[in-house]
């Protein structure tokens, strides 16, 4: 691998201007498709065959009434007053008469005439039903909605918005993000000691991000895609562009710190080592991404592909855009000499490690078992709160606390006790039924979900306009996120075999019902995935290394690092520590998807350390034979430039941590504190201490496995040799073109 990357690394040298002319086009048709011909993202999260959508679509076919996208519009009368008075209901009427006349309003529910004002008579809501799923409501008929409810407002009233039509919009490009970015530039120019250098990575990271995000929303315009695939593939794509452009560029300066360095030999050679590695990284993040259609939930099939796809980019931007950029740039990105230059490695004349990569690889080195045993036991412990995790998806609840989203799920709360925010709908399809018998299986049904003990209140049952379908709204006496809820959900559905004999079927739908079934989905196929990454990874570092335990290492340290993250992810966001520091409204499930986000995830970016670190320690060990002395190197050379692209890393998820979205601020987290711990407790620490204890056996590979593997040869051991040295008129030239 090492050796055809060299050679296309002299390729792009020598083509630099085609180079990065083709990647400025590329960015310009991309962007003018994204911009101008995007789709628009769904903000729903349905699983095709599980109960709850089975329900939605027999809806849809069968009542579209019952179907549509609802907002559910709140009023409170101030303290002390209520809504029943003449002024507040002439308001709350007057402006309802304005939302029934709204393009795409098919009902509304007056609270006045329909039981839907509290005991003290002081909150209500009226529901406004759209003709169209609630993912398709525009927001032009939100906003409209807004401006009809004036009146209440003028009376006095408060005015909230809730209900599955008014689910806030997914934005980016918050000052938090920022900051995450400039702290991205601060930590690069530390370790690249050069702002020139510094501004490289995320010049050429943003190309890719850009042409990745922007194409996500043109592919948007034929595929359901929601909010938060585009999100992750800017998240992700700006995390690893950054880091896979600074491996390159680290590799280049550290050549260049000797002065015959020749400077294209010096960005050849860096494509080719490097380089190397940031393609076998690379391709384990997008196949782990990819991977995540083995779940067999096609949201989370986009986002795996929209996120993989940020990631090639972020490879060929490396490889391609980069080393023309550094040929461009050419002298101005050697380092300025210091000190003598002192006698280097079997690699050639090289940069002195950082005084302190050097002094951490030897006291790790010193000590390897009780570095060991300290770092596994804290990861143990951090992961002991992942045994209570439960899986869901955020409810109102979770939205910002000044979000109308959050102030209408609380004072319904307030007036109508938590479980009426977890409303079930029991959809019982009686096409099979006599129709002199329906509505005595109807009737019979309800009756026996009442007396469920979890159940605050069941409504009257609504049929279709031909009879066949029923629907009976069923109020939970605890809320969306509470646990009961989902064991209410699952004694219900106990009912489905009664009806079953009685020629009719059942189904237990709604909001709470979908985000259990999505749960329990993915809860499912996690033990698959898991499964899947724990052997790619032992798969792929085997033909990386060419050893046994150097893969088995690695994943054991990849399944601490993921035990560990969901623990803090648990302890944060479903025990609620943390809140008031991180802006968590309440606490609730961890959103059902971020296990297998984060696994995926983590494993892709993991690898990116193990190989960048390791792949340091074997071209050591190949060159001299020195197990021991390979390790001290290994970290020594590559400390500095892995807790850099850790550090960046974390700054660019961290930024996300603050996002309002509460899935994108817990995904963000996750990511965060899971490449923090991945990077500077397992690969830093962890790593090299197993490493020394395996002395010479970590390169242990069986003959007959040895045969059967092919060198990819990463290290580039079969790199021509540098030239002796350069002419210094060579050295000189700073190329334009």
């Amino acid at each position: 691998m090492a050796s055809r990357l060299y050679a296309w690394g002299r390729w792009a040298i020598r083509r630099r201007g085609r180079v990065v002319a083709v990647w400025l086009l590329l960015l310009a048709v991309v962007g003018g498709l994204g911009i101008t011909l995007h789709g628009k993202p769904s903000t729903a999260f349905s699983v095709p065959g599980i109960e709850s959508q089975q329900a939605q679509d027999l809806l849809e076919a069968q009542f579209p009434a019952a179907a549509g996208g609802v907002a559910r519009v709140v009023f409170a009368a101030p303290e002390g007053g209520t809504l029943t008075g003449p002024a507040a209901g002439a308001a709350i009427a007057d402006g309802l008469r304005t939302a029934a006349q709204l393009p795409g309003v098919v009902a509304v529910l007056d609270p006045a005439h329909g039981g839907a004002i509290s005991a003290d008579g002081r909150i209500g809501y009226a529901d406004v039903r759209f003709g169209v799923a609630a993912d398709e409501v525009p927001q032009t008929a939100k906003d409209a909605l807004s401006r009809a409810m004036d009146p209440a407002r003028s009376a006095g009233l408060a005015v909230e918005f809730g209900g599955s039509a008014m689910q806030p919009k997914t934005e980016v490009g918050g000052p938090a993000e920022v900051v995450g970015v400039v702290l991205a530039f601060v930590i690069l120019a530390l370790a690249l000691g050069s702002l020139v250098a510094a501004g490289l990575p995320l010049l050429t990271a943003a190309v890719g991000v850009l042409i990745g995000v922007l194409g996500v929303q043109f592919a948007s315009r034929f595929l359901e895609m929601t909010n938060t695939a585009t999100v992750l593939a800017l998240m992700i794509g700006l995390a690893v562009g950054i880091d896979y452009a600074l491996f390159i560029i680290a590799r280049h300066r550290e050549q260049l710190a000797d002065p015959e360095a020749d400077l294209d030999d010096s960005i050849a050679r860096a494509v080719a080592t490097a380089g190397s590695s940031v393609v076998f990284a690379g391709a384990t993040v997008i196949i782990a991404l990819a991977a995540l259609a083995v779940t067999g939930i096609p949201f989370l099939t986009v986002m795996g592909l929209a996120a993989a796809g940020t990631v090639l980019l972020a490879v060929l931007v490396a490889v391609s855009l980069v080393p023309a950029v550094l040929s461009l740039l050419g002298e101005r990105l050697r380092p300025k000499a210091r000190r003598p230059r002192t006698a280097g490695t079997s690699e050639g004349p090289a940069r002195k490690p950082a005084a302190w990569s050097l002094a951490w690889a030897r006291l790790v080195t010193r000590r390897p078992l009780v570095v060991l045993l300290v770092g596994v036991i804290g990861l143990l412990a951090l992961a002991l709160p992942a045994r209570d995790l439960r899986l869901g998806l955020p409810s109102y609840a979770s939205q910002p606390a000044d979000s109308t989203q959050h102030r209408s799920y609380r004072l319904l709360t307030e007036g109508f006790g938590p479980g009426f925010n977890a409303t079930l709908a029991a959809v019982v399809d009686t096409s099979g039924i006599a129709a002199d018998q329906r509505a005595a299986t109807v009737g019979e049904l309800g009756k026996k979900l009442a007396a469920d003990p979890g159940v605050a209140a069941v409504a009257p049952p609504v049929t279709n306009p031909g009879g066949n379908l029923a629907v009976i709204a069923v109020v939970p006496r605890t809320g969306p996120d509470a646990q009961a809820t989902t064991d209410l959900v699952h004694r219900l559905r106990e009912n489905a075999p009664a009806v079953d004999r009685t020629g009719g079927t059942l189904y237990i739908a709604g909001a709470t019902a979908a985000a259990i079934d999505v749960s329990n989905k993915l809860s499912d196929a996690l033990p698959l995935f898991v499964a899947i990454i724990v052997i790619l990874a032992l798969i792929l570092l085997t033909i990386a290394f060419r050893s046994l335990l150097v893969p088995v290492k690695a994943a054991l340290g990849f399944l601490l690092s993921i035990a560990a993250s969901l623990g803090v992810t648990v302890w944060v966001f479903q025990q609620g520590h943390l809140n008031g520091l991180l802006d968590i409204p309440s606490a609730g499930p961890v959103t059902a998807f971020l296990p297998v986000l984060l696994i995926g995830v983590l494993f892709g970016l993991a690898m990116d350390y193990e190989v960048f670190l390791v792949s340091r320690m074997r071209e050591h060990h190949e060159h001299t034979g020195d197990a021991a002395a390979a390790i001290v190197h290994g970290v020594a050379r590559s400390g500095r430039v892995v807790s850099a692209a850790a550090l960046i890393m974390v700054a660019v998820f961290g930024g996300f941590v603050f996002n309002h979205d509460p899935i994108i601020k817990s995904i963000g987290f996750a990511l965060a504190f899971g490449v923090l711990i991945d990077a500077f407790v397992v690969r830093m620490a962890l790593v090299p201490a197993a490493m020394a204890l395996l002395g010479r056996r970590a390169w242990w590979l069986p003959r007959a496995l040895d045969r059967l593997v092919p060198d990819v040869d990463i290290e580039g051991a079969h790199l021509p040799a540098p030239p002796a040295a350069a002419t210094a008129g060579k050295r000189d030239r700073v190329p334009v073109g």
